[in-house]
């Protein structure tokens, strides 16, 4: 089932998303609560792709260059990873998924997030692709992404946590381990 406002409102009194905005905040890019999720916002801590090949069993630290700021420019036909402001506890009967906002999908600009599994929690590693042949632009602290809050009537058998999943607690930006 998925979570209204309403839910949405009393579990992030609970601590589930923090800082939580509990209106539509329509600054520059829209975040905060909606009707059946929430769009969350993007820090100012980005990794920019500059590796030669691109592998979940290669890529390095090294293939990234550390950039902070409030405008992050994409090279062209790349990435970034960055990171959502807001840090995340999902309950064991939630799953989250993310969706990029229209706003960059209608500039070639696509986000991609994993889901939010239940037990989860940390701050949103981002994949921020450019699939254009031009520079992009993404801005901290405006919106990036809406997660949709699924519910189950039954609690899972096995949360992340209860796997030890190797994204748990995520502080920063995380590279596939």
């Amino acid at each position: 089932m998925v979570k209204s406002d309403r839910w949405i409102k009393k579990m992030a009194e609970k601590g589930m998303i923090k800082p939580f905005f509990p209106e539509k905040i329509k600054k520059g890019i829209s975040f905060g609560l909606s009707s059946y999720g929430y769009d969350f916002t993007l820090s100012d801590e980005f990794l920019i792709f500059k590796g030669e090949i691109t592998s979940p069993k290669k890529i390095k630290k090294e293939d990234f260059e550390k950039f902070k700021g409030k405008i992050c420019r994409i090279p062209p036909n790349s990435f970034v990873l960055g990171r959502s402001i807001e840090y995340f506890k999902i309950p064991r009967d939630v799953i989250g998924v993310c969706f990029g906002k229209s706003t960059y999908a209608r500039c070639g600009i696509v986000i991609n997030v994993t889901p939010l599994e239940p037990e989860w929690e940390g701050y949103i590693t981002i994949q921020i692709a450019n699939l254009t042949p031009v520079f992009a632009e993404v801005y901290a602290g405006e919106g990036i992404g809406q997660v949709i809050f699924l519910s189950s009537e039954e609690i899972c058998e096995k949360s992340y946590k209860d796997i030890s999943g190797k994204y748990n607690k995520a502080r920063g930006i995380q590279l596939p381990k």
